[in-house]
């Protein structure tokens, strides 16, 4: 399977060109439009602050395709404590950054193709070398998404979430 590679949806039975492995959240959950204008709020592709309170880093929930050497990925938002982001800002352009520890946070994201919420799941945030989005690993819970994440997902279940994703009201939470 490549991304290049249609799928039938499901929702509207019509088919789309290229399987998408790649979805993106433009903000963190608590983030408001208004917040754009604030001295004290500032909102990049990687980074956010909000009320100079809450610190977000964007990080990537990666999960393989099973059967494929395929990697399906979500780009989420992951709050960290003012310490860690600070420290993960400081360092955001030095090579030699993936040796960082882990920086714990919750996730700041909710992917409505899951029943229960995402909102809140514990994380660790994984620095990687400059250039490329930290890796969040989610702690090992019974949740659909970490199971997702270490046990990865079948090229049927990457159609679903496509069709869940481009249909929002036709796609019931699976």
């Amino acid at each position: 399977m490549t991304s290049d590679h249609g799928f039938t949806c499901s929702c509207c039975g019509a088919r789309h060109g290229g399987l998408p492995l790649h979805y993106t959240a433009e903000a963190p959950a608590v983030w408001n439009a208004a917040f754009a204008e604030a001295d004290d709020c500032l909102l990049s592709s990687d980074q956010c602050v909000v009320k100079d309170r809450h610190y977000f880093v964007k990080g990537l929930i990666e999960i393989p395709v099973i059967g494929t050497d395929e990697m399906f990925s979500w780009a989420v938002w992951v709050s960290l404590s003012r310490e860690n982001f600070a420290r993960a800002v400081d360092v955001w352009e030095t090579p030699g950054r993936e040796s960082e520890p882990p920086y714990f946070g919750w996730l700041n994201t909710e992917l409505p193709v899951y029943s229960s919420t995402t909102l809140n799941l514990k994380t660790n945030l994984h620095t990687r070398p400059l250039g490329e989005r930290p890796f969040v690993e989610l702690e090992p819970t019974g949740h659909p998404l970490a199971v997702e994440q270490r046990t990865g997902i079948t090229p049927d279940r990457v159609c679903e979430i496509a069709a869940a994703v481009l249909h929002p009201a036709g796609a019931g939470r699976g």
